[in-house]
């Protein structure tokens, strides 16, 4: 049975905007690393919306991992299928799930030989990556950027400075959360290439979530992703998802008054739109401010189906 959530209210522009409550099941679940655009603060919501038939959470925009962490962890979802068009994380992700002593011990050693000349040895490490893609070097980076916030140049390099003020996570920091979250995945299946396939794909009694970039921080100088998104692909994919009956839940674009971050989705797909309070922004923090983040929620209309109708969603 879906969850109630603590506060709803319909706008001026006639959509649901919703504030959930945290749930007690999501109590101390793990996060392997920071991750600018993580999703961590909407579990508390998206989860909500998984229907208790759920089998699978499949999330091929995965980053962080946040959806799939959560559902697991909170057992709404069975199993996890995690995919990515960043082929370095994805092979992180899988270290993290069969081997996060080994990864674990890799970072201790480069935390500690970093404390002779952090800024150094930072640099050399980032080069050294972006010629092997490691993965150890991959953790070791996001634990030193600011506010793991990732960057990557035009030629897809990984190009973000380092937060030279901190060391990044202290070795037995790391440890517990790459332990922790590794035992909470077990069983989950790492994907590296195209969302289109898992999504068009997926069978009845799953659900995929899906936070694709977002439509304006893909084609600036600033890039967060190695790639892009059109629009209309995306939409394209999503139509052929309905014919299959596929579940799934999008966040697409924040919610601004100068529309900076792109257009809704097409009404003509049937999605059940909804706006979601996310908290603070990331990108307004990095920059001293304290705007509130409001994301677009979209469920498709097999998951509505399964969750009772529209009528359902808010108790």
């Amino acid at each position: 049975m879906l969850n109630p959530l603590v506060f709803a209210e319909v706008g001026s522009d006639g959509l649901l905007t919703l504030k959930p409550g945290r749930m007690p099941a999501l109590a101390n679940v793990p996060h392997p690393f920071p991750y600018q655009g993580s999703k961590r603060a909407l579990a508390h919501a998206v989860i909500r919306f998984l229907p208790s038939d759920t089998a699978t959470l499949v999330e091929p925009f995965a980053g962080s991992a946040a959806i799939s962490i959560a559902s697991k962890h909170a057992h709404m979802a069975t199993q996890a299928v995690m995919n990515d068009v960043n082929e370095p994380l994805m092979a992180m992700w899988q270290r993290i799930i069969d081997d996060p002593t080994g990864l674990a011990d890799e970072y201790e050693a480069m935390w500690n030989k970093s404390l002779e000349d952090p800024k150094t040895f930072f640099l050399a490490k980032r080069a050294e990556f972006n010629e092997t893609f490691d993965p150890a070097i991959l953790l070791y980076l996001l634990n030193r950027i600011v506010k793991g916030a990732v960057r990557y140049g035009k030629n897809g390099a990984f190009n973000q400075s380092a937060d030279n003020r901190r060391l990044g996570a202290k070795p037995a920091t790391v440890r517990d959360r790459l332990t922790r979250t590794s035992k909470v995945m077990q069983g989950t299946t790492i994907h590296a290439g195209s969302y289109e396939s898992l999504l068009i794909q997926a069978n009845k009694a799953d659900v995929v979530y899906m936070d694709p970039p977002y439509q304006g921080v893909t084609n600036v100088a600033d890039h967060r992703y190695m790639a892009g998104l059109a629009r209309d692909d995306f939409e394209r994919a999503l139509r052929k998802a309905n014919a299959n009956d596929v579940s799934y839940i999008v966040s697409y674009d924040v919610v601004r008054p100068d529309n900076k971050y792109g257009e809704a989705l097409s009404a003509d797909l049937g999605l059940t739109h909804l706006h979601l309070l996310a908290g603070r922004s990331a990108q307004s923090t990095l920059s001293g401010g304290n705007d509130v983040t409001v994301e677009s929620l979209y469920l498709s209309p097999a998951l509505v189906q399964r969750l009772g109708g529209a009528e359902s969603l808010v108790a």
